[in-house]
């Protein structure tokens, strides 16, 4: 099986280097492909190399984190690189504007080196990427609108398909989302993956925040 191809894009060297040893320390097949110090060229390189994964910090002089994953995004041939913001700051604005953005995921710089790591090889298989504490954010962000908003973009979903958006909203993989709906992982996969297009959505966290805004997660939670 090949390496997981990552790119790392932070301003302190010191910092990637420390990322680069926590990452391929144990040899699990996971090997950084290329660093950046600023969004602009992680962007460049990213379009360059096509790795499997991205580790993006937010606050970068220049082009940020969140400025660099949108560039990523508009990019047709790198659809299928995932986007994880790896970050000290967890605000409100921070978190949203990455997921708005295209981000498959967010982590904080404080993550321990197991979790990293898994984090990695699930966003290269497709997986989400957030945290609990990160999904307990986007919940009240949604909370704290007086009503839903459903997105016209929902009625070229199929009832199977909102269903297994109900259930993205919790940020659980596809294991946990089969089991719920009585699916295998491989149906749920291909379910997201055509949601996706139907939503013209760039990210399973954008999928996460669109189920949430429409009250989706609510009607799943109450069954």
């Amino acid at each position: 099986m090949s390496a997981i191809r990552v790119v790392l894009a932070d301003d302190q060297a010191l910092v990637r280097a420390g990322i680069t040893a926590l990452l391929t320390g144990d040899g699990d097949g996971i090997e950084v492909a290329g660093e950046a110090s600023d969004g602009a060229s992680a962007a460049a390189l990213v379009r360059r190399i096509r790795p499997d994964v991205v580790l993006m910090d937010i606050r970068m002089p220049g082009t940020d984190g969140i400025a660099a994953t949108r560039a990523i995004r508009a990019d047709p041939g790198c659809r299928d690189v995932a986007v994880l913001m790896l970050t000290t700051f967890d605000t409100d604005d921070e978190v949203l504007g990455a997921m708005r953005a295209g981000a498959d995921g967010y982590l904080l710089k404080d993550t321990a080196p197991e979790p990293l790591r898994a984090a990695v090889r699930a966003a290269a298989r497709g997986e989400p990427v957030l945290s609990p504490g990160v999904t307990r954010q986007v919940m009240g962000h949604a909370a704290a609108t007086p009503q839903p908003v459903t997105d016209p973009r929902l009625a070229r979903l199929t009832a199977r398909e909102l269903q297994v958006l109900a259930a993205l909203a919790d940020g659980d993989d596809n294991t946990a989302v089969g089991r719920a709906l009585s699916l295998s992982p491989e149906t749920v996969r291909t379910y997201v993956h055509r949601i996706l297009g139907k939503l013209d959505a760039a990210s399973r966290a954008q999928l996460v925040a669109i189920a949430h805004r429409s009250g989706l997660a609510a009607n799943h939670h109450r069954r």
